[in-house]
C-alpha cells in the first residue's frame, strides 16, 4: 500500500503546503507521527482543539450524543443546540444565535445581518462593510473581499461590491469613509492574526465603537481566532472593553468539531427572517454536545490561567536571545527569529518535535489552552536552542 503522503498528493486537491509531518494519535498539548515520535503541539489545529486533544470529558459528551442523535434539520428542535444558544447568550450578554459550520461562514452570516439591518431603515445603497488592511475573515467570496490583504485579491474576479479598507488605527481615514456615507458596518479583529498576531490600539477600538453609536452602523467582531477563551477572556472584547453589536465564533468553540456561530445583539438580532438564512449542518447535534462541554469548562479559574499562561509565555520568549518582536494576547503569540524565516523555524521545530505555526514573517503560537507550565518550559527549552543556533 502506498504511504499517506502518497495517496494525499494523488487525490487530494493541492491547496495546502503541507509539512512533512503524519499525526495518527494525540492526547492533551501531546501528540504522536506514524513513528510514535511526541510532539508538544502549540498550534491546536489552529486554534480549534481548545482543550488539547481528545481530553475524555469532551470525547464522552460527544460520544454520548453520537449515539443518540446524529443529526436533525434545522426544520425541527433538538436540545444541544437550543441549550448551546442559551449558555452563549447568559455568557455573553447577546440576544440571539445563528450557529454555522465554520468562521468564514459566521462572517458571512454577520454581514448578511449588517446588510438587512441597513436596508430595513435606510432602503437601498446603504451596504459597505469597512474592514482594516492587514485582517483575513475567511476563504468564501465574501469574506475573501472582506479580508483586507492584497495577497488574498486574485485569481477569483469579479470579487463583491461593498468592501472597503482602512489601515488599522487610521481613525481620521475610518471617519472619512463613514462621511461620504453607504456603510453598515465596520468588521475588524481584535487581534489580527493571520496579520502578524496584532492586536488593536484599545483606544482605537473605542473610537471605532463610538463611531458606529454616532452613525448607526454596525460593529462586527471576529472572533473566530481570539475568542472562547483564547486571549484569557471569553471573548477578547472584554479586554478592550466595548460590546460589539455581532460577534463571531468558530475554531475553540467546538473543540475539535466545525462549528461557527454569530452572536447578535438585540439591536439587530430579529433582522434575519424565515428563509433568509439556513444552513444545512448548522447546530448539529454532536457538535453542539461538544461545544457545551468547552463552555462547562470554561469558567473564571480556567479563562484566569489561560491568561496567566498566556503572560508568563510571552514574558519568558522575550528573554530568549534571538527572539524579536513578541505580540499577543492570552495564549495567542507571535513572535520574530533573527536570522531565519519564520517558516523554515517551523520546519526546524517539527524536526525537534515541537509544532508551532507562521503569520507572515511571525512564528505564531496557538497552544491548546489547557498547556500545562510544565510543558510551557519544555516548549520554551526547544524554541531557545533553535533560536540560539541561528
Amino acid at each position: 500500500m502506498k504511504s499517506i503522503k502518497d495517496i494525499d498528493k494523488k487525490h487530494i486537491i493541492n491547496t495546502y503546503n503541507r509539512y512533512d509531518l503524519e499525526l495518527v494519535e494525540g492526547m492533551g498539548v501531546n501528540a504522536y507521527d506514524i513513528d510514535n515520535k511526541e510532539y508538544i503541539d502549540l498550534s491546536a489545529g489552529i486554534g480549534v482543539n481548545s482543550l488539547g486533544f481528545c481530553e475524555m470529558g469532551w470525547v464522552a459528551s460527544v460520544t454520548q450524543q453520537l449515539c443518540k442523535l446524529n443529526h436533525v434539520s434545522n426544520l425541527f428542535y433538538s436540545q444541544p443546540d437550543a441549550l448551546l444558544a442559551k449558555s452563549l447568550c447568559e455568557r455573553t450578554g447577546y440576544d440571539k444565535v445563528f450557529f454555522a459550520n465554520s468562521g468564514a461562514e459566521a462572517n458571512e452570516g454577520a454581514i448578511k445581518i449588517a446588510r438587512k439591518y441597513s436596508f430595513d431603515k435606510y432602503g437601498k445603497g446603504r451596504h459597505t462593510v469597512v474592514t482594516l488592511v492587514n485582517s483575513f475573515h475567511g476563504r468564501t467570496i465574501a469574506t475573501l473581499t472582506a479580508t483586507g490583504q492584497d495577497v488574498y485579491h486574485n485569481y477569483f474576479f469579479p470579487f463583491n461590491d461593498g468592501f472597503e479598507y482602512v489601515a488599522a488605527g487610521d481613525i481620521d481615514a475610518l471617519k472619512e469613509i463613514v462621511a461620504k456615507g453607504g456603510v453598515c458596518a465596520i468588521m475588524a479583529e481584535l487581534v489580527q492574526g493571520e496579520g502578524g498576531v496584532i492586536p488593536l490600539d484599545k483606544q482605537y477600538v473605542k473610537a471605532i465603537r463610538e463611531i458606529c453609536n454616532d452613525n448607526d452602523i454596525l460593529m462586527i467582531i471576529d472572533e473566530v481566532q481570539t475568542g472562547v477563551g483564547r486571549t484569557g477572556k471569553f471573548l477578547a472584547a472584554e479586554h478592550f472593553g466595548i460590546k460589539a453589536d455581532i460577534t463571531t465564533l468558530a475554531k475553540g468553540l467546538g473543540g475539535g468539531l466545525p462549528i461557527g456561530a454569530v452572536l447578535a445583539s438585540e439591536k439587530c438580532s430579529s433582522t434575519l427572517g424565515y428563509g433568509m438564512h439556513g444552513t444545512t449542518f448548522g447546530g448539529n447535534p454532536i457538535v453542539c454536545a461538544g461545544a457545551n462541554y468547552v463552555l462547562a469548562r470554561m469558567d473564571s479559574d480556567f479563562l484566569y490561567e489561560a491568561e496567566q499562561k498566556g503572560e508568563y509565555f510571552q514574558e519568558k520568549l522575550a528573554e530568549i536571545e534571538g527572539i524579536e518582536e513578541v505580540s499577543g494576547l492570552g495564549l495567542m503569540i507571535g513572535f520574530k527569529v533573527s536570522g531565519i524565516e519564520s517558516g523554515d523555524f517551523v520546519k526546524e521545530g517539527i524536526k525537534r518535535g515541537l509544532i508551532m505555526l507562521t503569520a507572515k514573517q511571525k512564528v505564531r503560537l496557538l497552544p491548546p489552552l489547557v498547556i500545562t507550565y510544565d510543558e510551557i518550559d519544555k516548549a520554551l527549552a526547544i524554541i531557545a536552542a533553535m533560536a540560539k543556533k541561528q
